[in-house]
């Protein structure tokens, strides 16, 4: 066995995020377009006796709740293993942020955990076993661009067509998801299916970027503003910059789609004069990974 594993695991956002109303098992159909971020929270896996969780950059408790501690569990429960370890998780992935950076932690524990103990579970599995603790756990793993559908844990890999210049506006105060598809379902009460996302899959698949103006689209975006009219007010003042804006996942970050690194730059340093919290970062990026391991 190795004595320790470094793991980065990717931020997503969402290009389009298109919803249904609920199924029998209470969970959303969704059309969905994913998109890894080169935006990375860091797992440091070491062999330990027990399992032990630390958080760095953050204030969240950690409890039996935590999806990176629920993952290390899972693959013990699985694999029967009696093994422990010292996972130390340093956060840059905004907290409750609508980038799934709890599900990159669990995909992150998942191959950093695969990998010290030597189960040698293949990605198919270790992802089958990531969708039972969240529906972006096999994206996290994953990474790239994919279209995602019945909850998001149905992937298919789209090639793209160039590479995605980013400035997300990120905010202190997290949202919480199950809330927003709350306000989702009051606003939209009568059965529906998701709507179609063809028009940006194919745009995507183009030579220019400038065909994904006007198509990134969220379905949740109506209900966080509802919830939040803050940010619907941040989401007005950055609308018009770069090609299109989008509310990554349920939010509260707003990610602004650029034509160039040079162009996102020079965004990203006007919002930051203007008292804004801004993150920069280019898509696709290559999904959860090992990059030490002795």
């Amino acid at each position: 066995m190795k004595n320790s594993v470094t793991v980065h695991a990717p931020a997503k956002i969402n290009l389009a995020l298109r919803v249904g109303s609920p199924r029998p098992d209470g969970f959303h159909p969704l059309n969905t377009v994913f998109c890894s971020l080169d935006l990375y929270d860091v797992i440091d896996v070491e062999q330990a006796d027990e399992l032990s969780l630390e958080l760095v950059g953050c204030d969240l408790e950690v409890d039996e709740h935590n999806l990176a501690l629920r993952a290390a569990r899972a693959l013990q429960t699985r694999t029967g293993t009696n093994h422990g370890a010292r996972i130390t998780i340093t956060k840059t992935i905004p907290v409750a942020g609508g980038m799934a950076g709890g599900s990159a932690n669990a995909a992150g524990v998942l191959v950093g955990l695969n990998e010290l103990w030597d189960l040698g579970l293949t990605t198919s599995e270790l992802a089958e076993l990531g969708s039972e603790l969240g529906s972006d756990v096999p994206f996290c793993l994953m990474g790239g661009l994919a279209i995602g559908t019945s909850r998001g844990e149905n992937l298919v890999p789209i090639r793209p067509g160039f590479f995605q210049s980013w400035v997300l506006i990120v905010n202190d105060e997290g949202m919480s998801t199950p809330a927003v598809f709350k306000k989702y379902d009051e606003l939209r009460p009568e059965p529906h299916e998701p709507a179609s996302i063809e028009e940006i899959v194919a745009a995507l698949q183009g030579s220019s970027i400038d065909g994904l103006a006007g198509l990134l689209v969220n379905d949740l975006a109506e209900p966080a503003f509802h919830l939040r009219p803050d940010i619907r007010r941040t989401f007005e003042r950055a609308h018009g910059s770069g090609i299109a804006t989008v509310l990554s996942g349920s939010g509260p970050t707003i990610a602004i789609l650029c034509t160039s690194d040079q162009e996102a730059d020079v965004l990203a340093e006007g919002l930051r004069n203007d008292g804004m919290r801004v993150l920069r970062a280019v898509g696709p990026a290559v999904g959860t990974h090992i990059v030490r391991s002795n």
